[in-house]
């Protein structure tokens, strides 16, 4: 668990999600589906039961290359993050991660301490040695975000996204764990 607080003064609290946070996490997904085309899902598109997200949940708490942390404030989740390692033995070293925060805390430090805690999360699993993810290419502050983490691209999906009749293209990223 870590904590820390925003500039207004509340404290935002990141913790490894449990069973019981299945409804409100998937309260989380319903509202920030609707607030970005960022996302690899739009509105409507996670239609996971309580009982389906609680067994998600429960089985990344039993692995040992995955994790699955939120961000709450005031007893509501307004950030998530969830890293999954590879299934088999050549590639259970390496993962992808996918994070999103809710549009009003957007600006406030909550993805970069997501990100953090996942990264430290993985130095001390002994087990990641390499974090990857792909992010829009027009998705410039997350982006900057990822460089200033260490992050360093390392090649562009073309036509990856395909949104509203349009695609785009993603930006492939990765980060070294040594």
């Amino acid at each position: 668990m870590k904590q820390f607080e925003l500039k207004n003064g509340d404290t935002v609290i990141i913790r490894k999600a449990n069973k019981s946070d299945a409804g409100a996490v998937l309260n989380y997904i319903d509202m920030v589906s609707e607030e970005s085309d960022y996302l690899t899902f739009g509105q409507g598109e996670f239609d996971k039961t309580i009982e389906q997200e609680e067994y998600f949940i429960d089985n990344i708490s039993k692995q040992n290359n995955a994790l699955f942390i939120i961000a709450e404030t005031k007893g509501k989740v307004v950030g998530n993050l969830n890293f999954s390692g590879g299934a088999r033995p050549r590639i259970v070293h390496t993962g992808e991660f996918g994070v999103s925060v809710l549009k009003d805390y957007w600006g406030q430090g909550i993805g970069a301490q997501l990100i953090k805690y996942m990264i430290e999360w993985c130095k001390q699993s002994r087990i990641i040695r390499k974090i990857n993810l792909r992010v829009r290419s027009d998705n410039f502050s997350a982006i900057h975000l990822y460089k200033k983490l260490g992050f360093k691209e390392e090649g562009v999906i073309t036509r990856d996204f395909f949104i509203n009749n349009r695609f785009y293209d993603s930006i492939s990223m990765g980060l070294n764990i040594d």
